[in-house]
């Protein structure tokens, strides 16, 4: 058996679908489809229940796409430490990155690292803070870009900055006319925020008490920050934006940008990794790309700030 069977079978395994396997592995699906087979033919069983319309692994097929994902995992870490031996920076790096942050984050410092360190393949996914918390321990991903929250204790972090919080207020709000929101402000409006899930909605109910706001018209929906913004637009209630998105906006937009009153809200941005992390002279290079690429004044919190 070979590493190369082994990201067949998990590939299989993963997307049930053989022509959709060979694609994820850049081969072709009679290559595929032989190799497995010759794996069956040397263990003596099947590992798939094959159909038109999907596959299934048998029993003895879960258990070994169990083992050939700790195989290539070690693989993996194998060339992690010779790529850290070496202080190598080429190569891919897998990045989370919650979906409030890379929008207005990504664009910022990839064209720059790219350019500096043409070598680096940076592979980025977006993910909620649970799933990028998940794919570190099961080394998925090298590493995440989250906001700070109770519960990362099992995982490194360094600070990237810190960023705060910004009403986006409909013309046709009472708060228009104000120049500061302070949380009691939004008990009787309508609120466009993200589901469950994502810290960003989350920090914000905590920080407003928006829960125990019984009168206010808080619409629980799933959808992004841009969606909700052009509902703004369109003269229809508040929702929220982070404090990078700011730079994105046309001048009409920022008429409808309010930041907080004392003590205005931010969210710390860190860099997350598994506390057996190896490649830590690539992750410098783009620690230190995302920092380089952030207004000074968000790289430490002020007195006016509290972190929530």
């Amino acid at each position: 058996m070979t590493l190369q069977q082994m990201q067949y079978v998990t590939a299989v395994c993963r997307m049930q679908h053989f022509a959709k396997a060979a694609k994820e592995c850049g081969v072709t699906q009679p290559t595929l489809s032989a190799m497995i087979r010759k794996l069956e033919d040397e263990l003596g069983v099947s590992l798939f229940e094959r159909s038109s319309q999907r596959v299934e692994p048998t029993r003895a097929g879960r258990l070994v796409a169990e083992q050939a994902q700790a195989m290539l995992k070690c693989e993996r870490r194998i060339k992690e430490i010779i790529s850290e031996e070496r202080h190598s920076l080429t190569g891919t790096f897998r990045l989370g990155i919650l979906p409030t942050i890379a929008p207005y984050l990504l664009p910022r410092f990839m064209p720059g690292l790219y350019y500096s360190h043409p070598g680096i393949n940076l592979q980025v996914t977006e993910m909620k803070t649970a799933q990028i918390t998940e794919a570190l321990v099961h080394g998925d991903i090298d590493a995440g870009i989250a906001v700070n929250i109770d519960g990362l204790h099992n995982l490194r972090h360094r600070v990237l900055f810190y960023e705060q919080f910004i009403a986006y207020v409909s013309r046709g709000s009472l708060l228009f006319d104000r120049s500061r929101i302070v949380a009691s402000d939004l008990r009787h409006e309508q609120l466009w925020l993200l589901d469950e899930g994502h810290c960003f909605r989350d920090q914000l109910v905590k920080f407003c008490n928006l829960k125990s706001a019984g009168m206010s018209k808080t619409n629980y929906l799933l959808g992004s920050i841009e969606t909700f913004m052009r509902m703004v637009e369109s003269g229809q209630g508040i929702t929220f934006i982070p404090e990078l998105a700011l730079e994105q906006l046309t001048g009409q937009q920022k008429e409808l940008a309010r930041p907080f009153g004392l003590p205005i809200p931010v969210r710390e941005v860190v860099m997350l990794t598994a506390k057996n992390f190896l490649r830590k002279s690539l992750l410098d290079v783009i620690t230190s790309a995302i920092i380089g690429n952030i207004p000074e004044r968000m790289l430490r919190m002020n007195n006016t700030e509290q972190r929530i």
